[in-house]
């Protein structure tokens, strides 16, 4: 389960059979106080793919600063380069999709996309007590 902010539009690509996959980056951010009480925020890149009605949603919803929640699997592939050197890439398979940018962005915000489904989250999110929106987990 993530958090965070796209980095890019995602790509899409059509295989064959015309089958959809979109792939795109997401940052997820830490933030923390260190032994001295300084504010510390570690930021790590990851490449999320997503497939079929997903990846045509993603491609038709989001872009780049997009806030989403993904909840997905970790997928490791290998391939060898031109110079026969083996490569790997671990990516973030996504099952299912939350928008979470605000209202007036651009995007349909608060729904929920399951393995190509569309149910609608509560209009709103729970706020704390300083108006903040919390997320219900």
């Amino acid at each position: 389960m993530l958090i965070g902010n796209l980095g890019k539009d995602p790509d899409m690509q059509f295989l064959e059979g015309n089958i959809g996959v979109a792939k795109f980056s997401l940052a997820t951010t830490e933030t923390f106080k260190d032994r001295s009480g300084k504010l510390i925020s570690q930021t790590e890149w990851h490449t999320v793919v997503l497939w079929r009605g997903l990846a045509e949603l993603a491609q038709k919803y989001l872009h780049r600063g997009s806030l989403v929640y993904i909840e997905g699997r970790l997928k490791t592939r290998s391939w060898e380069d031109k110079e026969g050197n083996k490569k790997f890439a671990t990516e973030i398979v996504g099952d299912n999709l939350i928008m979470l940018d605000k209202r007036g962005d651009g995007t349909h915000p608060g729904h929920g996309i399951e393995g190509g489904d569309n149910p609608a989250l509560p209009e709103e999110l729970p706020t704390d007590e300083n108006g903040e929106e919390r997320l219900p987990f």
